[in-house]
């Protein structure tokens, strides 16, 4: 049976997701959070939706649309042009690699994945930052950051699988 023009752009659309979700985690990231006794925090939310689409369904996120959400990132969070690009592509392509080990996992191993992955991202981040200003700045700040990422990141991912459940379901 042959698909109407709007069936198809259902489709199309549906499959859009993970990226349209990343990007508007990309805006909700730059509020930041007041954490007592610390500087504004924000925890870098478009993170936890590359690692979860790569995990869960990485046939509708391409590398591509990783990287415009890290230029994205860079743009609207003021850091150097292309490090953000640069390390979720580098996530991207670490969880790409580990895609046997997440299956059918727990959510207890895919939150400790998403952790190690993290970390690493963050060490890149901060490397990458000090290349770029040739200094290295205190690491207190990005491990606050990761902290807090690595927290928020069980409601991100039931607010993603429950859209992965009721709406991609049919994809």
């Amino acid at each position: 049976m042959k698909q109407s023009f709007w069936q198809r752009l259902d489709l199309v659309m549906r499959g859009m997701t993970p990226l349209f979700l990343t990007l508007a985690l990309v805006v909700l990231g730059q509020i930041p959070f007041h954490v007592p006794a610390m500087t504004e925090v924000s925890p870098l939310l478009p993170l936890a939706a590359v690692y979860h689409w790569t995990v869960y369904r990485p046939e509708l996120y391409p590398v591509a649309g990783v990287f415009f959400a890290g230029l994205l990132q860079d743009a609207l969070s003021g850091m150097p042009f292309g490090i953000n690009a640069a390390v979720f592509v580098l996530v991207h392509m670490v969880v790409l690699t580990q895609q046997v080990f997440f299956a059918n996992r727990s959510f207890l191993i895919i939150w400790l994945g998403f952790a190690l992955v993290a970390a690493g991202a963050f060490a890149a981040s901060w490397l990458l930052n000090a290349l770029f200003h040739s200094a290295l700045t205190a690491p207190q700040a990005a491990l606050m950051q990761y902290l807090v990422t690595v927290g928020v990141f069980p409601m991100l991912a039931w607010l993603m699988i429950r859209w992965q459940k009721s709406v991609l379901a049919p994809l």
